[in-house]
């Protein structure tokens, strides 16, 4: 067997292995907890800002696009348009054709997979437009759901190959070559379609339909080793476009939010889920003031039955935890609301994009204190931001 066939092959067999490894930690964190013991929450709700019906990402890891394109459908609600539920399929179709691009351009030295980063969405919308899931679903071939692990798999097969450079130079066709092995699986982008009795293309959709400004958006993080409230390029694997971010202060993160949804903003965020205090089945997410390694077996059954004392999160807790690989990049969901429980701590109301798998129907409720610590990114207009770290970022 020639060696070229040889590399396309253990990169279909690498990539494929890659999104399995995701699919085993999505079914086990949907699975992995106890069930039937909401009884021990009671939560008020404070503040519920209109968002649009839980999706369902299935076996492809485009929380990002789902995530950020759930925020913005309610932008639009928060504008006061119609909101129409935005085709995340056409976004990541779209970023996947700019990773790739980027990827031979770094000679292979850069991510790939189907992961991304909310600013991959605005940037999309800016130079792609929007489509409507109804008119681009990616899923063309008879799948009901996304199952994205061959589709994968091709993708990095073929960067893969290019970057070997087999003929000494580029051939101009590859970019057709890749784009069309990602349509054949997705299906090809209408130049024009009609909604609503109009035509548009995804450029004057976004621009007549959808209507916000990509930059109004802004994203930001918290880490220790960069100055504050100057932006820097946030170092994590799905960063493939090597975006920057604002750096906030740990507890400007919650400050943040919280002005943005008593002003009407929602908020997408970016996070790691793979804790073993991060619930899916039970809907909350806490950081236990006891390491779940310390616990005791009844004090880790007990885990989520009623709210428990938390860790105080500090600079250096947060900082230690992203550096030590505790803390990664896992997800993105959309904060929409907030809550207390029975003893007034407040919690965030996020939507996920799991489907309504859960015991609070596809949201969940998350501590301030889990997000100040596992927070990787937010993103949000900067009409929301608190006005103290606008002065200070100078947005």
């Amino acid at each position: 067997m020639k060696m070229k066939s040889i590399i396309i092959m253990l990169a279909i067999v690498l990539a494929a292995l890659n999104l399995k490894a995701q699919d085993n930690l999505v079914n086990s964190l949907k699975s992995n907890q106890s069930t039937n013991i909401t009884i021990g929450f009671t939560f008020t709700t404070l503040i519920d800002l209109a968002n649009t019906s839980v999706k369902n990402q299935g076996s492809s890891g485009t929380c990002w696009s789902y995530s950020t394109n759930s925020f913005l459908e309610s932008e639009m609600i928060r504008e006061g348009k119609k909101p129409v539920e935005l085709s995340q399929i056409y976004t990541a179709r779209c970023a996947y054709i700019e990773k790739g691009i980027n990827y031979v351009r770094m000679h292979g030295a850069v991510g790939l997979g189907d992961g991304g980063e909310p600013h991959d969405v605005i940037n999309m919308y800016r130079k792609y437009g929007a489509m409507p899931q109804l008119m681009y679903s990616g899923l063309s071939y008879g799948a009901t759901t996304n199952k994205f692990g061959e589709l994968s798999a091709v993708m990095e097969a073929i960067l893969k190959a290019i970057v070997t450079n087999p003929n000494g130079e580029l051939s101009p066709n590859w970019l057709t070559a890749y784009t069309g092995a990602i349509d054949g699986y997705l299906g090809t982008v209408p130049a024009n379609f009609d909604y609503m009795g109009k035509s548009y293309t995804p450029q004057t959709f976004a621009a007549q339909v959808v209507g916000i400004n990509p930059d109004d958006y802004v994203e930001f993080s918290s880490e220790t080793d960069h100055p504050f409230y100057k932006k820097y390029t946030l170092l994590v694997p799905d960063n493939w476009a090597y975006d920057q971010v604002y750096n906030l202060q740990v507890n400007d993160i919650t400050d943040v939010i919280d002005n943005a949804l008593k002003n009407g903003y929602t908020v997408e965020w970016s996070t790691d889920v793979s804790e073993k205090y991060f619930s899916w089945k039970n809907g909350v997410a806490y950081v236990p003031e006891k390491d779940i390694k310390d616990m005791t077996a009844d004090e880790r059954k007990d885990m989520f039955n009623g709210p428990k004392p938390e860790m105080e999160i500090t600079p250096e807790i947060r900082q230690q935890a992203f550096d030590n690989y505790n803390t990664t990049d896992d997800h993105g969901m959309h904060i929409v609301g907030l809550a207390k429980d029975q003893n007034g701590k407040e919690y965030y109301i996020v939507k996920n994009s799991w489907g309504a798998s859960n015991d609070y129907k596809g949201y969940l409720y998350v501590t301030k204190a889990y997000v100040k610590y596992k927070t990787t990114a937010i993103l949000l207009n900067k009409n929301g931001v608190l006005k103290s770290v606008r002065e200070k970022t100078g947005i």
